[in-house]
């Protein structure tokens, strides 16, 4: 999901993935803290947001993992 769109807002990969605002952040976090994923947190509207974006690395990551995935399948 997050691969396919530019910037992504964290309630809607939450409800997407039908997880908890805590299972989430911790991955989030961890994906974060490895340089996969960049978080902004934006007002939108007077509400704060939280945007998550995959940066180079983490597209990087992603392309490697499926490609190795698609050898694996044949």
């Amino acid at each position: 999901m997050l691969s396919a769109s530019g910037e992504l807002e964290f309630k809607l990969l939450r409800e997407q993935l039908d997880v908890s605002d805590s299972v989430l952040s911790k991955h989030i976090k961890s994906l974060e803290e490895a340089g996969y994923v960049a978080v902004a947190k934006r007002r939108d509207f007077g509400h704060r947001r939280t945007w998550l974006s995959l940066t180079s690395a983490g597209r990087g990551a992603y392309t490697e993992h499926v490609n190795e995935l698609r050898e694996m399948v044949g």
